[in-house]
């Protein structure tokens, strides 16, 4: 699914109109027929209704639901906010439509005038601004959002398309912005939805479709995506009967010290339940033990250090030593020892293929600017944002973050994912596609080191770096989400999400089948 900004979605609704049979208004109705429709599924007619209005279209959009919910039997009121001047025509057409059914539900509330106070138990829709905001709020508007914010402590609060004065494409850290706890957007995500800073006032993000022309979504180009079934569906590669384990290749993950050797257990568990056709380990001597139990089906190699690692570049003495191995996987638990920092120097002068580079291997390429410049082009790297900001410096807000994110990806020629609700992917063509699977129930400690298992497995499966990415991570959510319906997000450990990887396969199987 594309994320369009602001602006190719004002070109999509007019592209619409244009190409079909349907106005504006026609367009508007159908947005707030959706908008209806979701309202009436989630709050009973005895729900009293408080929908605060601007005069854009935005506000067209309130006035048509207040009209909607009135035929459906609902005490909907329209509050509308004068702050401007003028009204868009959209707005005063379906003004004049409830005016002419219902008109003791249109209230006029003029600048600095004072606004009601709902019923208890009353539901508040916002939809005083829209996407075309392009600045911060302020002024009376301003203070008529804070004052709409400060009743969610005894009412639920819905926004209309986007909560009033977020900015669709542009950061709207410390600004005044309406706090939802549910978002009814229209057919596309917008990228504001998607950034950490952005949670308290988006809530629980609904799109609903309004049949903006199919012509016009797929030829525009965008540079943002949202990664979904049908796509992932197009990437897995099903079994064939006359495979053989040397078919799904051989991983080397190198990982764990002591103390961390749970890290090591879980990424090699992960990279044997995604398919891996054979997988080698080089591990700490404290460590053989554990992984030579914990995972079976691992071969294991010992360093000659007994608590950390510092000899493994010694696999790869030569090309054909190197070429014995798909794909490394490097970082979980690893440790950032003087002597493990040599080491990874020297394995990155030798191995040129794409790796998985996580955890503590991100921090020593942090703490290492001239490794960095060594990693191998296609190489996914995959740090949480304080690993991030260690490897790419601070940025001012999320969405300068998404820039330096994409900037080193381009430049380097790298794969980087950062971790997250919508765990973000940049890939050197310069495109970032945000992944949806997954939920709270994975912040937890290893979460992140079976993402790195099935990312090395299935770069070793000769999957490419970019299908590779955007596979795991929505193979590693979706076990996510089976893990907390099973389990509860409470419960969930970062063992649960390797259980729940077979799970996650039958689901994509069945999909094909469809």
């Amino acid at each position: 699914m594309k994320i369009f900004t602001a602006q190719q979605i004002r070109e999509a609704d007019a592209y619409t109109i244009r190409q079909t049979p349907i106005s504006s208004l026609d367009l508007m109705e159908k947005a707030a027929i959706a908008c209806t429709a979701w309202i009436c599924r989630h709050y009973s007619e005895y729900t009293p209704v408080y929908v605060f209005c601007g005069l854009g279209n935005n506000g067209g959009d309130g006035l048509a639901i207040t009209r909607l919910l009135r035929n459906r039997g609902y005490d909907a009121h329209a509050y509308v906010l004068h702050h401007s001047s003028k009204a868009s025509a959209d707005h005063t057409a379906n003004r004049n439509a409830l005016q002419q059914q219902y008109p003791a539900a249109i209230h006029d509330i003029a600048e600095n005038g004072l606004l009601p106070q709902p019923d208890a138990h009353a539901l508040i829709i916002d939809a005083i601004l829209g996407t075309g905001l392009s600045r911060p709020v302020e002024g009376w508007t301003a203070a008529v959002i804070g004052q709409i914010n400060d009743l969610k402590a005894a009412h639920e609060l819905v926004a209309i398309d986007i909560p009033s004065g977020l900015q669709a494409d542009a950061s709207s850290l410390h600004t005044t912005v309406i706090r939802a706890d549910h978002t009814l957007s229209f057919e596309f995500y917008k990228l504001a939805f998607l950034l950490p800073e952005n949670a308290t006032f988006v809530g629980d993000i609904c799109i609903l479709p309004i049949d903006l022309s199919p012509d016009y979504i797929a030829q525009t180009p965008s540079r943002f995506h949202i990664t979904d079934a049908f796509q992932i569906k197009n990437i897995y590669r099903p079994r064939k009967p006359f495979s053989h384990k040397g078919t799904f290749g051989h991983a080397l993950l190198i990982a764990g010290s002591e103390g961390k050797m749970g890290a090591a257990v879980l990424s090699a568990k992960a990279c044997l339940r995604t398919g891996v056709g054979l997988l080698s380990c080089h591990v700490p001597a404290c460590g053989y033990d554990i992984i030579q139990i914990s995972a079976p089906g691992a071969m294991c190699f010992i360093d000659e250090q007994k608590d950390h690692s510092s000899s493994f570049h010694t696999h790869l003495p030569n090309a054909e030593a190197a070429a014995k191995y798909k794909t490394i996987g490097i970082g979980p638990g690893l440790g950032t020892a003087a002597g493990t920092c040599w080491a990874f120097e020297k394995l990155l002068e030798h191995y040129h293929q794409p790796m998985v580079i996580d955890a503590d291997a991100l921090n020593l390429l942090g703490s290492s600017p001239a490794m960095l410049d060594k990693v191998p082009a296609g190489s996914i790297l995959t740090p949480h944002p304080k690993e991030f900001e260690r490897l790419f410096g601070k940025t001012a807000n999320d969405v300068e973050r998404l820039e330096v994110l994409s900037e080193n990806a381009v430049k380097r020629k790298l794969n980087i994912l950062l971790k997250g609700r919508y765990t973000a992917m940049a890939f050197p063509d310069g495109s970032i596609w945000f992944n949806t699977t997954g939920n709270p129930g994975m912040a937890t400690g290893g979460s992140g080191d079976v993402l790195t298992g099935i990312l090395t497995s299935l770069l070793a499966q000769g999957y490419t770096p970019r299908d590779a990415m955007l596979m795991g991570v929505w193979l590693h959510g979706l076990s996510g989400d089976h893990a907390a319906a099973e389990r509860s997000e409470e419960a969930m450990i970062a063992e649960d999400i390797v259980e729940f990887l077979g799970k996650s396969f039958l689901e994509l199987r069945r999909q094909l089948s469809c």
